[in-house]
């Protein structure tokens, strides 16, 4: 059970970690750069992965019983963010990018994990 309750909390961290590299670059790097960094389709998929990061964070922390399915979305967001950011092809950008493909990965593993328990 102990780890489970690790993977969770890593989990959690990244899903933070996630929402605020995206919000952080989002507001203080694309907005400012312009261009296809303010495409749209890439602003919207930003913006969605930085709500769903923080509801699939949040649903962990208070032991909802949907987390699982809320970890299920979240990794798909984070994965259609990693492509948007990574296609810009620059530094910041690719730092984004992997943070979103970490909390994916990571958000992915809990969506599939029938024993575990919100910390």
């Amino acid at each position: 059970m102990q780890h489970d309750q690790t993977k969770i909390q890593e989990c959690i961290q990244l899903a933070w970690q996630c929402r605020a590299m995206c919000q952080d670059t989002l507001f203080n790097y694309c907005l400012e750069k312009g261009g296809r960094h303010v495409a749209k389709a890439h602003v919207k998929v930003m913006t969605d992965c930085i709500e769903i990061c923080q509801t699939a964070a949040d649903f962990m922390t208070r032991h909802s019983d949907m987390h699982l399915s809320t970890c299920a979305a979240c990794a798909d967001v984070c994965e259609a963010c990693a492509q948007s950011c990574g296609a810009m092809n620059d530094e910041e950008m690719k730092k984004c990018a992997d943070i979103c493909r970490r909390c994916a990965e990571s958000c992915r593993e809990m969506s599939k994990s029938p024993h575990s328990k919100a910390a």
